[in-house]
């Protein structure tokens, strides 16, 4: 089981994967709202960072929040903290150097059919410190829209 583990965190690999439906419009989403359904931070600062830095990224887009009635897409997120092995270090085996990586999820559907129209996902080294997280949530949540189909700054 061990040997398994390791192989695979070697595989491992970091950074920002896209998925956007090509036959959507994304020209003609003008509204968000959030869903309730996901899985959140579990620390409540984290949370609301994560919330703030989408909810940032999305208006960037031209989209409008709507706390209330209807609108073009629902979002929601994920989000996970892990503890990976450096199995290319100098060390023993069984003492093997590890760190803490986050990964971040987030999920847009039509609110109509709930079609899932765009998912981005990061995996990447964090530190957990707490003055540099904000600051990492900000820079991964950026690169998550970098590739936002009709991308379009108003």
């Amino acid at each position: 089981m061990l040997a398994v583990a390791a192989v695979e965190a070697q595989k491992q690999k970091y950074g920002v994967t896209v998925t956007a439906d090509r036959k959507a419009d994304f020209s003609a989403f003008k509204s968000y709202s959030w869903d309730a359904a996901g899985y959140p931070a579990m620390d409540k600062a984290v949370h609301q960072q994560i919330v703030d830095a989408v909810d940032r990224e999305l208006k960037g887009l031209g989209l409008e929040k709507r706390t209330s009635g209807p609108s073009d897409l629902q979002l929601r997120y994920g989000a996970q903290r892990r503890t990976d092995t450096d199995t290319h270090a100098d060390a023993p085996a069984t003492n093997l150097p590890t760190y803490a990586v986050g990964t971040l999820v987030v999920l847009l559907r039509e609110s109509g059919s709930g079609k899932e129209v765009y998912r981005a996902r990061v995996d990447k080294p964090i530190d957990l410190a707490p003055d540099k997280v904000k600051a990492t949530i900000d820079e991964v949540v950026t690169e998550m829209f970098a590739k936002y189909p009709a991308r379009t700054k108003k």
